[in-house]
Formats: structure tokens, C-alpha cells, sequence
């Protein structure tokens, strides 16, 4: 009697966590299909110059879902998704490059780089791995460590590779820029990768290690208490997320064919930041959301910036005004909306409420007069 109880609980413990895995699939699918949809529009309709900006997008998007994987669990702050992006980035350029391009970009490379030629796919899986390493290395320090320290540390990663790739020119070719990638990917590549990411990020966001996490982010003290293992899951959260903004890296390079440590450095921190901070950083829709806002508010002020007429009046040229626009979001977002948009929920959720909400009828008044 006693095997049979526990082979029915084991069954419906399986069954029960199949199920959830089932339900957060199709909510990352959800998530997803937005993404999907915009990127076949533009594929269909809009010019080459808003395909690259579109492109540009995804990139991001992809980095602030790196960065949701562990910040947005964990509620440790992180600033070196730059260096992760960077590290990808500069494997497939190192990697990919043919050999007579080499000779002209980094022809004292170490190691006899200057000679490897690897397929083009083959160098993303190494540049993901040397992410993986990298962030397994540094993970071990970033995971036991919260608040200021957090921020810090991982700041200063972002400097250490920022410096590296500016100081060692015989490899990265220092401040110039690194020509001669590979251009072997396009839109509809940066489209089915984002997808896989998004729906990476919300089977972590809901397996039991994202929920340990997200509980140990609202009590460190309990969730020890309860016996969880709070530095191992910020480790396998920031791994995991180190990978998929390297994964951005990678596509940035083998789109644009060209590459230079300022594209990794701390501007594309700070935006990738304020996508998620807008978006909500707890949810893997706010990343998405916020990255979609945002996207679309700085290319409209990018194309103010050269000077604009207002009413038969000629503005002059307002360089730093996507800067300027970026901080002011950033400040009244914190200020009116500090948890983002999306709050805790994701978009799965918000439309099953909305269903729900709409399908109940509303309660009638059996009060006698």
C-alpha cells in the first residue's frame, strides 16, 4: 500500500511539474509572439535603414533579457553586460575572420590566431563558452555579494574588459575598429534567437530554482533559513544570463561585419538598463516591453537631433538629446512606476486576468429596498 501511495504521488508530482513547465513555455511563446510579429512587419514593409536600427533592437533586447535572467531575480544589480556582449563579439572576430583579413586587422595576434579560420558557427560556440567560463570565474565572487558591493564589482568587470580590449591591440585592435567579420547573419536570425532567449528566460523565471531565487531576493535570511542555496542559484543565474548577452555580442558582430570596444562599453549598459527598468525588471515582458518603448522613443529623438521645425521655427542641431530623453525616463520611471510597467506580471498573466475579468459578470445588488 505504501509503494502504490508513493508511485500515484510521484506520478502526479511528475505530472504536476510537467504541467508547469507546459504553462511557462507557452507563456514565454506569448511573450514572444510580439516580437515576432514586429520583426516580420518590418521584414515586410520597412526600408534597409529601419531594418538595422530593428536590429539594433534586438541586440538590446537580448542583452535586457540577459540581464533580467539574473537582476530581475535576484535583485542584485549588474553592470558587465557590456563585457559579456563584448566577449562574444570579439571571439567570432578573432575567430571567424578570414586569415587575409587578419593579416591587415591583427597581424602580431598571439597564439598564432592570425592564421585560425573557423566556421562561423563553430566560433559563436566557442565565443558562448569563453563567455560561460568567464562568467563561472567571476560568478563565484559577483554571487555571494549584494547591494553597493554588487555594483561595484561588476562595474569594475566591465572596466577590466573594456580595458583589455583597448590595451592589448595585438588582439582586439585596441580603440580602432576590428573589420572583416563574417556578415552571415541577418534579421530573421536576431528574430528566432530572441524568441529561444525569451522562452530560456521564463523557464528559469518559474522553474524552482528562479523561484528560490526570487524568494531569497525578498529575505536572504529566510531563504538560508529554509535551507536554499542563494550563491549557487545566483551563480547558475549569472552564467546563464552572461551567456545570452554574449549571444547578442555574437549577432551584433556577424551583422555588422565591423566591431570596436566602444560599442560595449557604457552606453549600451546604461540602455539595456533603462529598457528593463522601464519594462519592470521582474518579469520577462517588461523586458521585452521596456526594450520595445524605448527603442522606438530614442529613434525619434535620434532624428530630432540634427535640428527640427517647429511652427515655422528652425531649431538648431540638439546633440545629446537621447541622452538627455534617456536620464528623464529613467528618473520619472523610478519616481512614478518604480516597479515598471509590467510590475510583477507577466503578459501571459495580465491577458488571463483580462479574460477572467471580462468573462465573470459583475456582481449584482441583492440588497432589498
Amino acid at each position: 500500500m505504501t509503494d502504490t501511495a508513493s508511485s500515484v504521488a510521484l506520478h502526479t508530482g511528475a505530472a504536476g511539474r510537467a504541467g508547469a513547465v507546459a504553462r511557462s513555455l507557452l507563456g514565454g511563446l506569448v511573450t514572444a509572439l510580439p516580437v515576432v510579429l514586429i520583426g516580420l512587419f518590418i521584414l515586410a514593409f520597412a526600408p534597409a535603414y529601419l531594418v538595422r536600427v530593428a536590429f539594433a533592437a534586438y541586440v538590446n533586447l537580448l542583452i535586457a533579457v540577459g540581464l533580467q535572467v539574473f537582476m530581475g531575480n535576484s535583485m542584485v544589480a549588474n553592470l558587465g553586460q557590456g563585457a559579456f556582449a563584448g566577449i562574444g563579439a570579439y571571439s567570432v572576430a578573432i575567430l571567424a575572420t578570414p586569415p587575409l583579413m587578419k593579416k591587415l586587422t591583427i597581424p602580431h595576434a598571439p597564439f598564432g590566431l592570425t592564421d585560425v579560420a573557423l566556421n562561423p558557427l563553430l566560433a559563436a560556440g566557442a565565443g558562448l563558452g569563453l563567455a560561460g567560463i568567464v562568467a563561472l570565474l567571476t560568478g563565484v565572487v559577483v554571487a555571494r555579494v549584494s547591494g553597493e558591493a554588487a555594483t561595484i564589482l561588476t562595474f569594475s568587470l566591465l572596466m577590466i574588459v573594456h580595458s583589455v580590449f583597448i590595451h592589448w591591440t595585438d588582439l582586439f585592435k585596441g580603440a580602432q575598429a576590428f573589420f572583416g567579420i563574417p556578415q552571415v547573419v541577418g534579421l530573421p536570425t536576431a528574430i528566432a534567437i530572441s524568441v529561444a532567449a525569451i522562452v530560456i528566460a521564463r523557464l528559469f523565471k518559474d522553474s524552482r530554482a528562479g523561484l528560490q531565487l526570487r524568494a531569497s531576493a525578498e529575505s536572504l535570511l529566510a531563504a538560508r533559513v529554509f535551507g536554499v542555496r542563494v550563491a549557487r542559484l545566483r551563480l547558475v543565474s549569472w552564467v546563464l544570463g552572461a551567456v545570452i548577452c554574449a549571444a547578442a555580442g555574437i549577432l551584433y558582430a556577424y551583422f555588422m561585419g565591423t566591431i570596436n570596444a566602444r560599442a560595449f562599453h557604457f552606453e549600451l549598459v546604461l540602455t539595456t538598463l533603462a529598457m528593463l527598468i522601464l519594462g519592470g525588471l521582474r518579469t520577462v515582458s517588461g523586458a521585452v516591453l521596456g526594450c520595445a518603448l524605448l527603442s522606438i522613443l530614442l529613434e525619434g529623438i535620434r532624428s530630432l537631433e540634427g535640428g527640427f521645425s517647429i511652427a515655422g521655427l528652425d531649431l538648431p542641431p540638439m546633440l545629446g538629446l537621447s541622452g538627455l530623453a534617456m536620464g528623464a525616463i529613467l528618473v520619472f520611471g523610478m519616481a512614478f512606476r518604480p516597479r515598471g510597467i509590467m510590475m510583477r506580471l507577466e503578459l501571459d498573466e495580465l491577458l488571463w486576468r483580462l479574460f477572467q475579468r471580462r468573462k465573470t459578470p459583475p456582481a449584482q445588488n441583492t440588497s432589498e429596498g
